[in-house]
């Protein structure tokens, strides 16, 4: 008996573009550019273009949260120096 739910498989491999990462984000393309160009966002370059891997950009903002994952604090997205911190 089924239930007349899809179910959708999700593709590891598939990687998000800077509009997509905006969308996610609530911020303009621009602003995701910006936050990858200077190491504030995980990105791969693939040819001149950038893609986003959905669970490493997941993980950097949750990192960034102070107040457990249900929110409501302000992500603060500070650059990387070049030991990690």
């Amino acid at each position: 008996m089924s239930t007349g739910t899809k179910t959708t498989a999700v593709d590891p491999w598939k990687l998000w573009t800077a509009a997509e990462v905006a969308a996610a984000l609530s911020v303009a393309r621009s602003t995701v550019y910006a936050w990858a160009e200077i190491g504030l966002l995980p990105c791969v370059r693939i040819g001149g273009t950038l893609r986003f891997d959905p669970s490493a950009v997941r993980a950097e903002i949750e990192g960034k949260q102070h107040g457990g994952p249900m929110g409501g604090s302000v992500v603060t997205l500070r650059r990387r120096t070049a030991d990690g911190e």
